[in-house]
């Protein structure tokens, strides 16, 4: 099932209307992603916007689904939280960072640019992934280390 709207996107913003016509097979298509994830048509509409006009701003950039929702990516790579992840942990600066990243990640300079270009203009809602994924492992590990103490 898709998830589309993730938690740290549900904010309280100011909102205008807007009306305009689509065709048939847009609004059929529309109804159907609506359905699957279990939202409104407005709610899909509204986040299929805001990632094409993010994806405008981005070239390079694509959204894709997954368990925790749909979040931003290289079109041909990583997610942006995972290059952003990597980056925080090399020590260096500047562009000595991104060519350590490029190395241990196998992507092009070119490519971590793309991510942390994103990441500059929506640092908050990587640093919400990198964290949600950040406590998931530690409670994984947790549960291991338990499962490990009780055998032995």
């Amino acid at each position: 099932m898709l998830r589309w709207h993730t938690p740290e996107k549900v904010t309280e913003m100011p909102t205008r209307h807007i009306s305009f016509r689509v065709p048939d097979t847009t609004f059929e298509g529309l109804d159907r992603l609506a359905g699957e994830a279990g939202q409104p048509r407005s709610r899909v509409a509204n986040d299929l916007l805001d990632e094409g006009l993010r994806m405008a701003d981005h070239p390079g950039i694509v959204f894709r689904s997954g368990p925790a929702g749909r979040r931003p990516a290289l079109a041909r790579g990583p997610d942006v939280w995972e290059i952003s992840s990597v980056l925080r942990q090399v020590d260096a600066h500047g562009d000595a960072a991104i060519a350590l990243t490029a190395e241990m990640t196998g992507l092009s300079e070119s490519e971590v640019r793309i991510a942390v270009r994103y990441y500059a203009d929506h640092s908050r809602e990587i640093d919400t992934w990198i964290n949600r994924v950040q406590a998931e492992a530690d409670r994984a590990e947790k549960a291991w280390r338990r499962e490990q103490h009780m055998l032995g």
